[in-house]
């Protein structure tokens, strides 16, 4: 696309997007802001709805940063608005995730969790998971190791776990650190399939940090053993990550080490963990930005105040509380609401602990003011959008249930008339060979009659096996009615057609029926047509599917006058077991 004079290519917005989100992700607002600028030009030439919708995401972001609420708010609306003309992709699961972390981040706490519900939803529902156990665009009848191939699209599969990364930090912001444990992990399961280890590197930073954080929590309430188990994912996450042939940014690298020295004071090994923490800290004071320099604060004065609780005497107590407040400023002029939040709760509890009630009621009251009715409502209103989710996901699920009983015969699992003629109808005729076979099981009554109608239906299950099991890969099995099946061979001549068929009746014919202790083996007749490819230079269109289907079946009549247990065919005698 050429809109204005500014060339776009689709390579030149992917690559701006994924500038744009790292320097989002690294909570780095002179970083976002060069970023922003440089993609400004290219994003506003861009016309289609998902990149227009983009441009506004990071518009609104920069607004959050320039402390402009109000154009911030403007700017996820009309992102929304934007999003209304996209399909249902990863990509846009991808941008509602992002808003919702925009929203969060702004203290909309009622925006970003539905935001947050609505990402959640498109980024499962595009991760690839298939609905019942045909699989999507798979007929009922085919078997899983026939299923069409369909080739991995890395670019889906990083905007998928791109969602839950921002999905994970939304809810993290939110203070609901389980679900944002969930989602990282889920995003660090896609991040896997990905060939960039940067990719899988950054969410397994991301898994470690949220669940170190949720056991942070966890020794907090004084939940030691559960706080272990997630320390030691925490730890796994970042041992996997040193392990992989990727070579960081200095930032990610350092708050790598502190998540993992935090995981280890998380486990119990508290001592162990003050050296390496310091280390880090002393870097990070010297190179990092001020974000960063607040997280390993919080993280240092945590581990101290653990350490003065084990000590008697509490030697560190003092330096916790500097570090708190140092953190608490590093926090409020980087926005992270929560994060300052919890430095106030944390510096009430800590000089009340220390004896000194004034200075403990005015962080406390500090706390409350920032904490707020909205901040409490949060969890109440992520309930109800998980039931609505909940309700929708088994909806979706009994959706399926019906597709699958309107269009499967129950009997053999096959694809029943409906489905046959729902497919028959979506082929077109005459660009490629196109092959049907009739497939009718011989004195088929005689079995019902002379033992039971239980054995009847186990021969009809036992030959729709014996069907599907040695049919082509690609051809598909209908159960069309009664003890007749349908055959559909896509590019099948009628010579490959009559060979494909000889080998089902051979198969049906060598089959071992003893056990159900029948008159006589069972076998198989079969009518098969093939409808002709268009003449390029006549504009006659062949006739449609019913008529090919009556000429199979006027071939099935043919073979079951001609003795059964045979193939038939226009011109072709076909194969003959009799």
């Amino acid at each position: 696309m050429t809109p204005g004079t500014i060339r776009v290519t689709e390579r030149d917005l992917e690559a701006a997007l994924w500038r744009l989100l790292a320097a989002s992700d690294r909570v780095d607002p002179p970083a976002f802001a060069r970023a922003h600028d440089d993609a400004a030009d290219l994003l506003l030439a861009a016309t289609d709805p998902a990149w227009v919708a983009w441009r506004h995401a990071f518009d609104a972001r920069r607004a959050l940063i320039d402390a402009d609420v109000d154009s911030a708010t403007t700017a996820v609306g009309a992102a929304r608005t934007a999003l209304g003309g996209c399909p249902p992709t990863a990509l846009t699961a991808l941008t509602l995730a992002y808003l919702a972390h925009v929203e969060a981040t702004a203290d909309h706490v009622d925006a970003a969790m539905l935001l947050a519900v609505d990402a959640s939803l498109l980024a499962e529902a595009s991760g690839g998971s298939g609905t019942g156990a045909a699989g999507p665009g798979r007929p009922p009848n085919q078997a899983p190791h026939q299923a069409p191939h369909q080739p991995s699209d890395p670019a889906s599969h990083r905007a998928s776990h791109q969602a839950h990364a921002w999905l994970s930090l939304t809810l993290g912001a939110l203070d609901l650190e389980e679900l944002a444990a969930a989602q990282a992990e889920q995003g660090a399961r896609i991040a896997a399939r990905l060939p960039d280890p940067a990719d899988r590197w950054q969410l397994l930073l991301l898994c470690a940090q949220q669940h170190v954080e949720l056991a942070q929590t966890q020794c907090r309430r004084g939940q030691d053993d559960r706080a272990a188990e997630l320390a030691a994912v925490a730890l796994g996450c970042a041992t996997r990550a040193r392990s992989l042939d990727h070579e960081p940014e200095p930032g990610d690298g350092d708050l790598l080490d502190v998540v993992q020295a935090w995981a280890m004071a998380c486990a119990g090994d508290r001592d162990g963990a003050l050296g390496p923490l310091r280390r880090a800290h002393r870097r990070v004071h010297r190179d990092g930005g001020i974000w960063l320099r607040g997280y390993t604060d919080l993280v240092l004065a945590r581990l101290l105040a653990r350490l003065s609780q084990d000590q008697a005497g509490g030697g560190h107590a003092e330096e916790a509380t500097d570090l708190l407040v140092d953190a608490a400023g590093a926090f409020a002029a980087s926005g992270d609401r929560r994060r300052y939040r919890q430095c106030l709760l944390e510096l009430g509890q800590a000089t009340a602990a220390q004896g000194r009630p004034a200075e403990a009621l005015h962080w406390l009251e500090a706390y409350r003011g920032e904490a707020g009715r909205a901040h409490a409502r949060s969890r109440e209103l992520w309930g109800e959008m998980f039931v609505r989710r909940s309700r929708l996901r088994e909806a979706e699920r009994q959706a399926a249930v019906l597709r699958t009983y309107a269009m499967e015969d129950p009997l053999t699992g096959l694809g029943n008339r409906r489905s046959a003629e729902r497919r028959l109808g979506s082929m077109p005729l005459g660009d490629a060979p196109l092959s049907l076979a009739v497939v009718d099981v011989d004195r088929f009554k005689e079995v019902n009659d002379d033992t039971s109608h239980s054995h009847g239906d186990e021969v009809l299950r036992r030959v729709a096996d014996l069907l599907r099991e040695h049919c082509r890969t690609g051809d598909e099995v209908y159960r069309w009615a009664g003890d007749e099946f349908l055959v559909v061979l896509p590019e099948a001549t009628e010579n490959q057609a009559l060979m494909a068929m000889e080998r089902l009746r051979a198969a049906v014919a060598a089959a071992d029926w003893g056990d159900l202790q029948l008159p006589e083996p069972v076998t198989v007749s079969i009518g098969v047509a093939t409808a002709p490819t268009r003449d390029p230079e006549q504009a006659a269109v062949p006739s449609g599917w019913k008529s090919l289907f009556d000429t199979a079946d006027l071939h099935l009549f043919s073979a079951k006058r001609g003795g059964r247990n045979r193939v038939r065919a226009p011109g072709a005698t076909g194969g003959d077991g009799a």
